[in-house]
């Protein structure tokens, strides 16, 4: 059967499989098997007018508008067709039906930041057996139904790297909270566990994490919720964001309250974003890698999917433009690198 033909039959029954709520381990099995099957070719010429569209966790979010830059850019080194697409907000299933519409257009490579790991695998498994490569970045869906997830560091590292600026800011000892994303966020969840982890061990014995809070990746939300933190605990010593938008929210908040100078933010934040905190002592250091290289390194993945030189198995390899060569890892994951931190001394050197 034709890709154009097997796309029209699927329209026609993925609102059928979008309303299930999930797929059976079977059908995610055969799917994932089928992709895994192919042969790489190392050697294989990189396609020209391949469709890429992007999928963020929504629009209008200042980090992912940067990452989604980074994947327009590579888009057209690559003179492909660039296509970005999502929700205003990152509910769990806000994403479904724009992936179903990518479908129908037929697009070469959908590149997704899963707002939810399993509400989007449905569709997504329909795109793959409609020959459609599907690459996640920023925030992993089920690896039974991607070719490929771009991760900005390892999640271990970036765990480490919040437990230990938190351990910093605070002197020590004392009460900490944490204000994420979204409750489904696949990359928040996974980075707040590996920092639960690393509070068990004894360097850490003397902080305490009083509260996890959401923010839903909405900026006025995430500065409500920065208010109630510090008004239900007043020996609060930390707020640690792992998300751009709720880092940007609390220091805000922080600039201009009472609670400047006593409570410290930090976490995962946008240079531009947080110049000013830095500068007016509200944020005394922070980390985060160049959003823009992870939308770039996605497109070059699904150029090279979809054009054969790899399968998305451990041990390919692949050369991202000029971010240079990447070898995939375990379960598909190709890591960005290392994320960097930023303090009075260095934020000026950036501009992202």
């Amino acid at each position: 059967m034709s890709r154009h033909r097997l796309a029209a039959v699927l329209a026609a029954t993925l609102l059928v499989a979008a309303g299930c709520g999930g797929t059976t381990k079977d059908n995610q099995s055969d799917s994932a098997g089928t992709q895994a099957s192919a042969t790489a070719d190392p050697n294989a010429k990189l396609k020209e007018g391949l469709k890429i569209a992007y999928l963020p966790k929504q629009l209008n979010n200042p980090y992912s508008d940067v990452e989604t830059s980074g994947g327009e850019e590579a888009v057209k080194e690559l003179k492909g067709e660039y296509k970005k697409v999502g929700p205003n907000d990152a509910a769990a299933s806000s994403q479904v039906s724009y992936i179903n519409t990518l479908i129908q257009q037929q697009q070469d490579v959908i590149v997704v930041a899963a707002n939810d790991p399993n509400a989007v695998c449905p569709s997504l498994n329909q795109a793959r057996t409609a020959k459609i490569k599907v690459v996640t970045f920023d925030s992993d869906a089920s690896k039974d139904c991607r070719d490929a997830f771009i991760n900005q560091a390892t999640t271990q590292g970036i765990g480490e790297s919040l437990a230990k600026m938190a351990l910093e800011q605070a002197g020590g000892s004392g009460d900490i909270a944490v204000l994420s994303a979204t409750p489904n966020a696949t990359n928040q969840n996974a980075w707040i566990e590996v920092m639960k982890t690393e509070l068990a061990k004894p360097e850490y014995s003397k902080l305490k994490l009083v509260k996890i809070a959401y923010g839903n990746d909405d900026d006025q939300k995430s500065f409500q919720e920065a208010q109630g933190l510090l008004q239900s605990y007043p020996n609060l010593k930390v707020i640690v964001a792992p998300t751009t938008v709720g880092i940007a929210a609390a220091a805000r908040y922080i600039s201009s309250s009472s609670y400047k100078g006593k409570v410290q933010v930090t976490g995962l934040g946008l240079p531009n974003q947080m110049r000013q905190y830095v500068k007016d002592g509200t944020v005394k250091k922070f980390a985060l890698w160049n959003p823009a290289d992870i939308g770039y390194l996605a497109a070059y993945a699904g150029a090279a999917l979809a054009s054969g030189q790899i399968s998305g198995a451990e041990g390919d390899k692949f050369t991202a433009g000029k971010l240079g060569e990447y070898t995939i890892g375990k379960d598909g994951e190709i890591v960005l690198g290392p994320p960097t931190e930023f303090t009075t001394e260095n934020i000026d050197k950036f501009n992202f």
